[in-house]
């Protein structure tokens, strides 16, 4: 058996997210990215291959490379012959871009040390259609000034109960936050990008970021009032919650440091 990491892009848009859900809807299994990656697995060795993930993205999210591994039964497959295989049976909204052989110890949620997310918000005006499934369209262009002052808050060992999700099932809510900074795409007159990396987050987290830093410029306050609302603990401090197609897990590092989960 050969241990394959795959690279894994998805629209998320009409995927109950990536974790497979046999039973989510009144008892009948829903459609999501494992379940369509581990299907496609079981036609090409006609056995059911267990795929192993990086981190969960909710319905809607999108990714640009989750990371993801599964035991191939078979030795000796080139690696550019899994991503021709299973592109051919996958549906076009899962592409794997692409596989590598990894050792046998190897697990992309227990291996990884970071991942970055990537929110796309429209400012102003109007996108255009094809955009619309991937950003986040606001009134008023914010000032990224502002906002980034308020992501200066955002770096190091951080409890994060603020932005965590009721239901949220984690040990902790301690995360270590490598970066977060807002930029905008391409200058000024384009999408303007909130990314945040870190080694691991909370259900929801990004998003409950996200919209907070929003609102926080939009009511005109400034870094001391985000850290507050930070420091606070309680969610009912936070603002709105982002829609969820702005979102893209945007990379997965196995480089580094791996910190608590």
């Amino acid at each position: 058996m050969t241990n394959i990491l795959l690279t894994i892009s998805y629209d998320g848009t009409d995927f109950c997210g990536w974790q497979r859900q046999d039973k989510a809807d009144r008892g009948n299994a829903v459609r999501t990215v494992q379940g369509e990656i581990e299907a496609a697995l079981e036609k090409m060795f006609r056995a059911h291959i267990p795929l192993y993930g990086s981190g969960r993205t909710d319905s809607g999210v999108h990714a640009a490379a989750q990371a993801a591994n599964f035991f191939s039964p078979v030795d000796g497959i080139p690696e550019q012959n899994y991503v021709r295989a299973l592109n051919g049976m996958l549906p076009a909204d899962i592409r794997i871009m692409r596989a590598a052989p990894v050792p046998d110890s190897f697990n992309a949620r227990f291996c990884a040390t970071s991942r970055t997310y990537r929110y796309f918000i429209y400012p102003e005006g109007i996108p255009l259609a094809s955009r619309m499934r991937y950003v986040w369209c606001i009134p008023k262009r914010p000032d990224i000034g502002v906002l980034n002052a308020m992501c200066s808050c955002l770096h190091g060992e951080t409890d994060c109960a603020t932005f965590s999700a009721a239901g949220d099932q984690s040990l902790s809510t301690c995360r270590y936050i490598d970066a977060a900074r807002f930029f905008y795409e391409d200058g000024d007159d384009g999408c303007l990008v909130f990314e945040i990396a870190a080694n691991a987050f909370l259900w929801k987290m990004v998003r409950s970021i996200t919209g907070t830093l929003i609102q926080c410029e939009q009511k005109g306050l400034g870094a001391a009032d985000f850290r507050g609302i930070l420091e606070s603990r309680d969610r009912h401090c936070a603002g709105m919650t982002a829609p969820p197609q702005g979102l893209f897990l945007w990379d997965v590092s196995f480089a580094g440091v791996r910190r608590h989960v």
